[in-house]
């Protein structure tokens, strides 16, 4: 079987750089090891996405509703202190409703609109903020994410814990065998997402809204990362 010399340049490339690394790997003494660390924290802000849904005759009459408490509830926000940048009201949907006799064609019975609200802010506002979301109609919590304003620096302070977790392993264990690090031969890393999130039905939105001493638990930082150190010989 003949080669042209742009196959010679394919099969020496990269699938043969692949395989002399897997054949140095299998030549080495390796030592792996895993670190991890978890950091929890108390969370001082919200993410809160809340919806109106209304149900009307036409598309426009619901539409209008939809805009009319949500405009209602933004104004309100602002006189909060909520920042307007802090706000997302963008979304709509419409979607026609239908009732569907038994034998005969579906009825078209009006329209259903639903907009959502989203917006970040101080955790010690969001027991009003859900009072006067059902004050001017949102019905509806879509979602809860707890927060810290300290984010970066915790997860960085997670990294650096999962690496330092990594190093004392790895060090006890050569140590344990009677054997010495030579450097490290490969890293594996994917990066986290802190944890924390409370998801409220319609039901109990307003008890929510309106039980002061109700506990937010803890944001969880954790991370993880994968390192074999090559051992002397």
């Amino acid at each position: 079987m003949k080669f042209s010399p742009l196959t010679r340049v394919v099969l020496c490339g990269m699938p043969a750089l692949l395989a002399s690394y897997a054949l140095q790997a299998a030549d080495l003494p390796l030592l792996e090891t895993v670190g991890v660390s978890q950091i929890e924290a108390e969370p001082d802000q919200a993410q809160v996405t809340v919806a109106v849904v209304v149900k009307a005759d036409t598309a426009a009459a619901a539409k209008d509703q939809a805009d009319t408490a949500v405009a209602a509830f933004i104004e309100r926000l602002l006189k909060t202190g909520v920042a307007k940048q802090d706000i997302s009201s963008a979304n709509l949907a419409l979607a026609p409703q239908y009732r569907y006799p038994k034998d005969e064609e579906p009825v078209l019975v009006g329209y259903r609109a639903s907009r959502d609200v989203t917006l970040t802010l101080p955790l010690a506002l969001l027991n009003p903020v859900l009072d006067k979301a059902l004050a001017e109609g949102l019905n509806s919590v879509r979602a809860i994410n707890l927060k810290s304003s300290k984010e970066l620096q915790l997860k960085l302070q997670a990294r650096d814990a999962a690496i330092a977790d990594a190093k004392q392993k790895a060090k006890a264990l050569a140590k344990g065998f009677d054997a010495k690090l030579d450097g490290v031969w490969s890293i594996r890393y994917f990066e986290q997402t802190p944890v924390a999130s409370l998801r409220f039905s319609t039901a109990e939105l307003k008890q929510a809204s309106s039980d002061q001493s109700y506990q937010y638990g803890s944001v969880t930082f954790s991370d993880r990362v994968e390192v074999s150190y090559k051992l002397k010989q």
